[in-house]
Parts: C-alpha cells; sequence; structure tokens
C-alpha cells in the first residue's frame, strides 16, 4: 500500500495498483463487487492478447483504482453516491448538477490515484 496525501478519513491506505493489491482493497471496501471486478478482469486480459495490446488491462487498472479511491473515501463515495441517485430526477437543473458533480468526483479520484 503507497502513501498519499491526506484527504481526511480513509477508510483502508490507497493500494498499489496491481490485480492483487487492487482485489484486496476492493474486498475491504467493496466486497459485493468482487465478481464483477474479476469478470472484467477476465474480460480486459481476453482483450489484451486479441489485441496484442496491454492496453486493456492498464484501463482496467486504472478504472478498478478509480472506484476503489472513491470506496476508500467516505467524501468521494457520499458524494459520488448522492450525485448517481439524482442522474434521473424529475429535475432537468438537477439533473445536470448530479452530472457535474459526478464527473467531478470521477476527475478527482482519477487525478488522487494518478499522484
Amino acid at each position: 500500500m503507497s502513501t498519499q496525501a491526506d484527504h481526511g478519513h480513509e477508510l483502508i491506505p490507497r493500494p498499489r495498483q496491481t490485480p492483487d493489491a487492487l482485489r484486496t482493497a476492493l474486498a475491504s471496501v467493496d466486497p459485493a463487487r468482487l465478481e464483477e471486478m474479476q469478470a472484467s478482469k477476465d474480460d480486459a486480459f481476453a482483450k489484451a492478447v486479441e489485441w496484442q495490446s496491454l492496453s486493456p488491462v492498464q484501463s482496467w487498472v486504472l478504472a478498478w483504482a478509480r472506484d476503489i479511491e472513491i470506496a476508500r473515501r467516505p467524501d468521494l463515495s457520499t458524494r459520488y453516491t448522492r450525485a448517481k441517485d439524482n442522474l434521473e430526477h424529475e429535475d432537468p437543473a438537477l439533473a445536470q448538477e448530479a452530472l457535474r458533480e459526478l464527473s467531478a468526483v470521477l476527475d478527482e479520484a482519477m487525478k488522487a490515484i494518478r499522484e
């Protein structure tokens, strides 16, 4: 596990960006998604072989590192859940704001994992 900037309370340290470290981290913060992670990993590795490129595996690592960053930080997790819940709000202005907030959370998480 690596060190990171202080973002307030964090459930676990930020994991290294390896399949095993990400799986271990996900088991701690969102174990219900382990099957989804494995299925997407299998798909990424199959595409990597088919395309003769590591890009699908790299994308898989970044996507799961981002999702784990959100799950391990209650501040981001709360914002993410609230925004997702309002994406289809009947008030178009609230739905639009939810989309902006969701994008901001994803951007913040991605920036954090690339530190």
